[in-house]
């Protein structure tokens, strides 16, 4: 159960945070300073080794004082990679250039960047309002999540999900939006873990921040996810092609 009191006092990292943006955005046109050998190694160890990302995101605090990244090469590089995946679907069930295009910038801007500044404001929000540790006197300096941290942590939890759900299930689809029980169930399944990882690598997010409490609470999802399954496929709801039909109706 989460708390019903919040805590709002001020704290030295909030004055910190826009020259930390503003830093941040700089970087993003400048490609000679990002670390993209360095970003390869997290994605692959998200996927295989998800908690050795985040110890190393202990020694950048110990290093930068600041649990967010400063090098935005993992959210070029994972935008990057979705909108490929997202024209390799257009390629295969779209004919229409102009809604290649329709469906590149709306899958990014919903299924990514959108979607994914909602999810960190809410965790930004509920992490600094409910989820801290309560400070053992006056003279400890209080610690806060920073937002950028958060929007770190979706983009983290993100990657895998992406491999298993535009990937993996590009190369199943024809498979996976035919009529019958086996598409139905490969579907779900397929949805499920992806969804399931990616609540799994959100925990550990925050599970790594020394001064959260009850960080378990973001567990909760995946119990959500595993009862939904087996209701959504006794109810015949089949997500492949429910979101393939949202953009290539034509060719379902």
């Amino acid at each position: 159960m989460l708390p019903t009191t919040s805590r709002s006092r001020s704290s030295p990292s909030s004055s910190r945070a826009n020259p930390m943006f503003l830093q941040y955005f700089r970087r993003i046109v400048k490609w000679q300073q990002m670390d993209v050998e360095y970003t390869f190694w997290q994605m692959l160890n998200l996927c295989t080794s998800p908690k050795v990302v985040y110890q190393h995101t202990k020694y950048h605090k110990q290093t930068k004082n600041q649990w967010a990244r400063d090098d935005p090469a993992f959210i070029v590089i994972c935008s990057l990679l979705l909108i490929v995946a997202t024209l390799a679907y257009c390629a295969t069930y779209d004919h229409s250039g102009s809604h290649a295009v329709v469906v590149v910038v709306s899958v990014f801007l919903t299924h990514f960047l959108i979607t994914g500044a909602v999810i960190a404001t809410c965790c930004w929000f509920l992490t600094n309002s409910y989820l801290r540790e309560e400070a053992p006197n006056s003279h400890v300096v209080e610690q806060r999540v920073e937002w950028l941290y958060t929007f770190d942590v979706h983009c983290n939890s993100f990657f895998p999900m992406f491999v298993l759900l535009y990937v993996v299930h590009y190369f199943l689809s024809p498979l996976l939006i035919t009529h019958g029980f086996i598409a139905l169930l490969l579907s779900n399944l397929l949805f499920m873990v992806g969804a399931s990882y990616y609540h799994y690598l959100n925990f550990l997010g925050y599970d790594v921040l020394p001064f959260l409490e009850r960080t378990t609470f973001f567990l909760y999802p995946i119990g959500i996810v595993i009862v939904l399954s087996p209701i959504l496929i006794l109810s015949g709801f089949n997500p492949s092609r429910y979101f393939m039909s949202m953009y290539f109706s034509q060719r379902l």
